[in-house]
Order: structure tokens, then sequence, then C-alpha cells
């Protein structure tokens, strides 16, 4: 199964929330806003700012901001920043741990398979993640009034 790790998960929740509010943001307010640890939030978002998909400011009014527009930064990128390459199986990222590599009827079809996930997650930016999230708050804004008539 591929899966991606809880600090990508929370990395694009963070690059997407980034992606939806003008200004900086701090690593407590991104983490108590989802219920997430902050010094695991915290960890996430200066990894992404090493991997140059953030830019932070210290201080009181510092914080994480993007480094450049939301539609210049694939889920791809993000997902590389925090776990390193996509892989699908052992060799594709490390042909040599593999006993079969050379008899192996699978690899090249699971090699394609990871191109395809990898050109899909490239095709994706955190910009439509973020208006995702609006459609999904949306709706659950509309079922909270639909159930206690306020938001």
């Amino acid at each position: 199964m591929l899966r991606l790790s809880k600090k990508a998960d929370y990395a694009l929740i963070a690059m997407a929330h980034l992606a939806l509010k003008p200004g900086s943001s701090s690593a407590r307010e991104i983490a108590e806003s989802y219920d997430i640890p902050t010094e695991l939030m915290a960890k996430v978002l200066q990894r992404l700012t090493r991997r140059g998909l953030l830019t932070s400011q210290q201080g009181t009014r510092g914080g994480y901001q993007l480094s450049r527009a939301a539609t210049g930064i694939t889920v791809a990128d993000v997902i590389q920043a925090i776990d390193g390459p996509v892989s699908v199986t052992a060799c594709s990222a490390h042909a040599d741990r593999c006993g079969q590599f050379a008899k192996c009827n699978v690899r090249d079809p699971l090699w394609r398979i990871r191109e395809l996930i990898v050109s899909a997650l490239s095709r994706t930016t955190v910009s439509e993640l973020a208006n995702d999230n609006d459609a999904v708050n949306a709706v659950r804004s509309a079922q909270l009034v639909a159930v206690h008539g306020r938001v």
C-alpha cells in the first residue's frame, strides 16, 4: 500500500493552510488549528523551510509563509521535501537492495506505476489542495447550520 508519512500529511495540511492565509502563521497557530502537536508541526515547517518551500521570520510578528505562489508548489514537492523520493518498492530507489533485481518480472511495470504516481502528484498544486479544503469547509459549515442552526 502506498501511504504518506504523518509528517508528509502534516506538511500538506500546513502548506494548504498557508496558501489560504495572507501573511504568515506560526507553528503554534497551524498546529492548534488542526489538533497537531506543536513540536511536530514546528519540525515539519523547519524542514520545509530548509528545502526552500517556506520562508520564516522570527519575532512577535514572525512566522512561516510560502516561498512562492501556491500554484507553483506541487504535492510532489512537499512530499519529497519531507519523505524523500516517492517509491513503490525497495528497488524503486535502491536496486542494490533487492536480490531479485536481475530476474524480476514486475520491476519495470512497478517503475511505470511509480512514474504515474509521481506524475499525478506533480500535476497537483498546493493551491488546488487549498481550494479543495475551502469546499470541504463550506460543506462542513453547511452541515453545522443544518444540524445546529449556526456555525
